[in-house]
């Protein structure tokens, strides 16, 4: 960050904050970023906006700086309400500087200090020390959608417009870091999303006039997720910017996908995808239709973090610390770049009685089928609850397992599968598909999208079978041993998908697999 955007000396602060005499004797951790300067103690976490005039982000003034620190109590409360406690005052005293108590009123401040309660670890690094889960991720894509659910709802004259200053904003501050991000790859990014900007720019105006662009958390990336009282939170959301925050849905959580992917986590992101978006209909509002922005949107997200990294590096204290910052800023160049290309789409159905471990192979095929971040994983078991507004692991009653149910089930799969695989996103189909007219209706749904298709049939003995339902825990199925049973009688026709004996493990099965696919 080039020093004349910093306008204030701030550093007696920063001294203050410092000093473990400030704290009882305990001495702070420091951690700068380009817009806050945090300092960490055992219980509390204390930030302090630096004094800096972006374009975007203007903390020129103490005034400023105190309306945004009101305004981010206000919107992170939404999601953490426990986390954040106030806003402290750092104020003159008799030997100098003093920081006051929460929610103190003063009429001389010198500097607002927002103050938290210290949560476990951010999810970023959780990541770093190996340790993020798929149930961490699962409890983060449910909490998007619940935010995304109720956050207000943007009304806006020219979304496409908007969509198009983002891109220039994000252009410009690239631009300003020559030395990290090199020109000709930021022009090559520039130019790829001005395409795709402008062939979305339909889509964009639909669902903008559907409420689909709302006050979302706007900065959703592992670094602002963190894990406080045992849980998964959103915290940090956008605040100095409302225009940052007022955006589309996808556009939200398509900051954590790019986030997960450029840590190697394909896995999760597309668990992140998937379960975001079983959550939605099951709310009411599936999405599969935005999936053809994905590109676009997470491709812009990784332009924004390589230029906020780029600045980032500017402001680190110390020469290797900014050596990191600037490698990483590098890196998410690359991605953005990468996440430009086109890959044609494909229609992956696997089927299977009861207990042939379906789930199991789907949910490893699907983060590597496709585009980023992976295949929309549609599974029959999630889709018939989510269809009744429950949850995956919320059980049925036994009347939600008629025939007239199960076909609206598969309507929806193949209804879901042609929306998805329009916007450019492969599809990977996870149901048992025993009646011949299900697996010709999965068939000709490729023939009519143009799209390669690839038909799985998983076998495996009844008493195998039969004892894997039994030892499920945490599963979207409600087939018990009973269920797998009965499904032995069932007249499946002549099958015509590649058939794999899932009776030697899931590796085995997983590893036919791959090489049945070209993987």
């Amino acid at each position: 960050m080039a020093g004349t955007f910093v306008v204030e000396d701030q550093s007696a602060v920063a001294q203050l904050l410092g000093d473990p005499a400030t704290f009882g004797g305990e001495q702070p951790k420091r951690v700068d970023t380009h817009g806050a300067m945090v300092f960490l103690t055992k219980d509390r976490v204390y930030k302090v906006k630096r004094a800096v005039g972006f374009s975007y982000m203007d903390f020129s003034t103490v005034a400023k700086r105190l309306a945004t620190f009101e305004e981010e109590l206000r919107v992170n409360r939404r999601t953490a309400p426990d986390l954040y406690l106030g806003i402290a005052p750092v104020v003159n005293g008799d030997d100098g500087l003093r920081l006051g108590e929460v929610g103190e009123t003063v009429e001389d401040l010198i500097e607002p200090v927002l103050v938290m309660r210290r949560f476990e670890a951010t999810f970023d690094e959780i990541a770093a020390a190996g340790g993020l889960e798929p149930a961490h991720i699962i409890a983060v894509a449910e909490q998007v959608a619940a935010l995304h659910r109720t956050a207000e709802v943007i009304e806006r004259a020219d979304p496409v417009a908007r969509v198009e200053e983002a891109l220039g904003e994000a252009i410009a501050q690239a631009r300003a870091n020559p030395a990290i991000l090199p020109a000709q790859q930021v022009d090559t990014v520039e130019q790829g999303l001005l395409h795709l900007a402008r062939a979305a720019s339909r889509t964009i105006r639909q669902r903008s006039a559907a409420g689909l662009e709302r006050h979302c958390h706007g900065d959703l990336h592992l670094r602002n997720i963190c894990l406080f009282q045992s849980k998964a939170t959103l915290f940090d959301a956008i605040e100095f910017n409302r225009e940052f925050a007022n955006i589309d849905l996808l556009y939200d959580i398509a900051f954590l996908l790019m986030d997960l992917e450029a840590r190697g986590l394909l896995g999760l992101a597309n668990l992140a995808l998937n379960t975001y978006l079983d959550r939605r209909l099951a709310d009411g509002w599936p999405d599969e239709d935005g999936l053809a922005l994905l590109p676009l949107f997470i491709s812009l997200r990784a332009l924004i973090r390589a230029e906020v990294g780029a600045n980032m590096a500017s402001v680190q204290a110390e020469a290797e610390a900014a050596a990191a910052q600037a490698a990483e800023a590098t890196a998410h160049l690359q991605q953005a770049a990468s996440g430009l290309a086109a890959a044609r789409p494909r229609l992956i159905a696997v089927g299977g009685l009861s207990g042939s471990g379906k789930s199991t192979l789907a949910g490893v095929l699907a983060p590597v089928v496709g585009r980023s971040p992976g295949a929309r994983w549609l599974r029959s078991d999630v889709a018939r609850k989510a269809l009744e507004g429950l949850g995956p692991l919320e059980r049925l009653p036994p009347e939600a397992y008629t025939p007239e149910q199960s076909a609206r089930v598969y309507r929806y799969l193949l209804d879901a599968a042609a929306r998805c695989l329009a916007g450019g996103q492969s599809v990977v189909l996870d149901a048992v598909y025993a009646r011949p007219e299900e697996r010709i209706a999965v068939e000709a749904l490729a023939a009519r999208m143009g799209v390669p298709f690839h038909g799985i049939w998983l076998d495996a003995p009844v008493k195998t079978r039969a004892a894997r339902v039994d030892c499920r825990q945490g599963d979207a199925s409600d087939a018990g041993a009973d269920v797998a049973k009965a499904q032995a009688a069932y007249d499946t026709g002549a099958i015509r998908w590649t058939r794999i004996d899932a009776n030697a493990g899931s590796a085995a099965v997983e590893a036919k697999a791959r090489r049945y696919l070209g993987f």
